[in-house]
């Protein structure tokens, strides 16, 4: 009774996860409801602006930078027919589906025959949920090519200058903007050049190469919004977690038990 009591508990756990990937307010129309967020950071006031989450996806994008020598605003906006795929949560929420296809694929009058077959099957739905749980948790490491290359770069209308780099990105239950400012190294530089590798967020001072161009980061922006329903995700992730591996204890537990019965 124990036993099937757990399952059932994170087989609901796996569920209420899956309900915070279900696009908000979508429908018959397959619409989902665009929610605005309003970027903000405690340390800098540099960047200011509101983006668009709809489902998985940057629907719009308004942020205004301020320059920091000139003081000018520069407005940055995304063009009215692109949409930015969030890869970070679709990834999840495929996982998430993985996982309750595992638990609810077999036959209601389905019965496990014995305890190591429940335990491969919460292994297999343990390790979807750890890969949708780590989609959120560990974001991308991108070198400065890799950004600049990105088809973000490619989003916003008008252009993006040259001298500017944005990068967005999911950290746990935040979403993430990043703008860099760079400038251009001469060929006469007396810096050592080296070229910076992979990171989530870039230093002031990281350079690299485009084109025929050397460039250095002078200038980083963070900004950032809460997502709640991903913070929601991450808490049913842990309890998911947590239940499935509660059940494998106690399947452990009676295994032993029936092995070493003394009759």
């Amino acid at each position: 009774m124990a036993t099937v009591m757990a399952a059932t508990a994170a087989e609901r756990a796996v569920l209420e996860a899956s309900l915070r990937f279900t696009l908000p307010g979508s429908g018959s129309e397959g619409l989902a409801k665009q929610e605005n967020f309003i970027l903000g950071s405690c340390g800098t006031d540099q960047v200011k602006g509101v983006l668009t989450l709809q489902g998985d996806a940057l629907s719009q994008a308004d942020v205004n930078l301020k320059m920091p020598r000139s003081n000018q605003l520069l407005h940055l906006a995304f063009r009215e027919d692109k949409q930015w795929k969030l890869q970070q949560i679709q990834d999840a929420r495929n996982h998430v589906s993985q996982a309750i296809y595992l638990l609810t694929h077999r036959d209601e009058s389905y019965q496990f025959k014995t305890g190591a077959e429940v335990l491969k099957l919460m292994d297999a739905v343990m390790l979807q949920l750890t890969r949708a749980r780590n989609r959120l948790t560990t974001p991308a490491t991108l070198t400065l090519p890799e950004i600049a290359a990105s088809g973000l770069t490619r989003m916003f209308a008008p252009t993006l200058p040259s001298d500017l780099l944005v990068n967005v990105y999911i950290n746990l239950n935040k979403l993430c903007l990043t703008v860099y400012q760079l400038h251009t190294l001469q060929p006469n530089s007396t810096k050592n050049f080296r070229p910076a590798g992979g990171a989530v967020l870039h230093s002031p001072g990281a350079m690299f190469e485009w084109g025929s161009q050397r460039l250095e980061v002078c200038h980083v922006h963070k900004v950032e919004c809460v997502i709640p329903w991903l913070n929601d995700a991450l808490v049913y992730f842990t309890v998911s977690l947590q239940l499935c591996q509660q059940l494998k204890d106690k399947i452990s537990v009676f295994s032993s038990y029936w092995s070493y019965r003394p009759f």
